[in-house]
């Protein structure tokens, strides 16, 4: 359970950093006008490190997780 765990853990990470190195900035709610509502957009944009150290911690995690043993079961 556990190396499934640190495995889909790390992949998440590179793939967030893959995707911090691709986009300048992303826009989480878009600006809205209308009866007498304004909702203002909020606007992430990522450090220059992130991606590199997304994608570096990442990897390290797929590679940690490669190395927990198994767990076997015997069959009665």
């Amino acid at each position: 359970m556990w190396r499934s765990f640190f495995l889909g853990f790390g992949a998440y990470i590179t793939l967030l950093g893959v995707e911090a190195l691709a986009v300048d900035k992303a826009v989480l709610k878009p600006e809205m006008v209308g009866q007498d509502k304004f909702i203002k957009s909020r606007e992430v944009i990522p450090p220059d490190w992130a991606p590199w150290t997304l994608m570096g911690a990442g990897a390290v995690t797929v590679l940690y997780s490669f190395t927990i043993p198994q767990r076997v079961t015997k069959n009665k």
